[in-house]
């Protein structure tokens, strides 16, 4: 069996053992009592125990197949758990199509990565950095014992993790790893920015410029809020209380190759998994929380500032005028409805920065919880 095959055999035995998600008030999320707390797996549900075993894993280069690189290598703390990067990079060099997303409130997105609709839990996806081939991420296809008997080896894995699973009688499998990073991952929530501050009652939390921008931000003549609205900015969210997940794809004219709407070649979005021509450089919206720290933006790093991405859309597509990604995504025949462009001063442009900023929470960024334990 290659190790492709084995990736979506083992997402398959997760999927079928997790095909629901549940509702858990066991566990302390230390949210503001006005948010709602995020679904889990019924089959992984969260502990303290599982989130400490899962953080230490997160930081173990171990994990990966030349030892080299942790899931924490693509995904940084104080860069709100993204790479600063482009296009993230593996442990081998390999150098994978797409940015790096964001994990902070990760445990409310309805669906992972940039474009694929198959893919709602968290243990599913987090099997593909891990054994994926194409491109290798952390290289560990083929050396899947590997985990286990890490598990098993190391002393404080071996407490953590039968303690984690105490209903296990064998508690020390891939599958587990996966569902203690899992839960670290989910643990990753946070609504301590000033915006928050702000809809909690500081009228301080926020100064002139920021309010503005928020105005801006959430008025028809921007439509930002469309795509990036709710209470994590992003159209694709659940929760406990959802009745349904709210999924949204979305071609913002970032390419029209020969001006026919076509994006290159490795990165064509939705259309990847569908074939269908209307899905053509469809992808998630993401999270706008933190987004001030998150930069270089769009799926493939392609924008590289806060005022090139509101340019960007200011335009209503952008402009590549020769080389071989020339084309007006202006004039993309799939560009989203909600992409239409529109005109702002300078002093309202930096209204609108100054409210992006308001998002970031610096606390996420620092907090102990979710840092490397590696480091003392």
């Amino acid at each position: 069996m290659n190790k492709v095959a084995l990736v979506l055999l083992l997402v398959a035995v997760l999927g079928a053992m997790a095909w629901w998600l549940v509702f858990d008030d066991s566990y302390d999320w230390r949210l503001p009592h006005d948010y709602p707390l995020p679904a889990v797996t019924a089959d992984n549900p969260m502990s303290d125990v599982k989130v400490e075993l899962g953080r230490w894993l997160f930081y173990d280069t171990r994990l990966s197949g030349n030892e080299t690189m942790s899931c924490a290598s693509c995904h940084i703390q104080v860069l709100a758990f993204t790479d600063g990067r482009a296009r993230s990079v593996g442990s081998t060099g390999d150098l994978h199509p797409r940015s790096s997303m964001s994990l902070v409130n990760v445990a409310y997105a309805s669906r992972l990565t940039w474009a694929n609709p198959l893919l709602d839990h968290i243990e599913d996806q987090a099997l593909i950095p891990l054994l994926g081939d194409d491109p290798v991420e952390m290289g560990l296809g083929g050396q899947e014992s590997k985990f286990a008997e890490l598990l098993r080896a190391e002393p404080r894995y071996e407490v953590l993790t039968r303690k984690a699973f105490p209903r296990d009688e064998d508690p020390y499998s891939l599958l587990n790893g996966v569902r203690a990073i899992s839960a670290f991952v989910r643990s990753i929530v946070s609504y301590e920015s000033p915006y928050d501050r702000y809809l909690a009652g500081d009228d301080l939390a926020l100064d002139e410029a920021a309010l503005r921008g928020m105005e801006l931000f959430f008025a028809e003549r921007l439509e930002c809020f469309h795509c990036h609205g709710g209470f994590n900015f992003t159209d694709s969210t659940t929760h406990a209380n959802s009745n349904v997940d709210q999924v949204g794809y979305h071609n913002t004219g970032l390419y029209n190759l020969h001006g026919d709407g076509s994006y290159p070649g490795d990165n064509t979005g939705l259309y990847d998994m569908t074939g269908k021509r209307r899905d053509m450089g469809r992808f998630k919206a993401p999270s706008l929380r933190n987004v001030a720290v998150t930069a270089p933006y769009m799926h493939d790093g392609s924008v590289q500032t806060l005022e090139d991405a509101i340019a960007h859309y200011e335009r209503g597509g952008r402009l590549i005028g020769a080389g071989a990604h020339a084309g007006d995504g202006r004039l993309s025949p799939y560009k989203s409805e909600f992409v239409v462009g529109f005109e702002l001063s300078d002093a309202e442009r930096g209204d609108l920065i100054a409210f992006l900023e308001s998002l970031t929470d610096e606390s996420v960024l620092t907090d102990e919880r979710f840092s490397n334990p590696f480091v003392d």
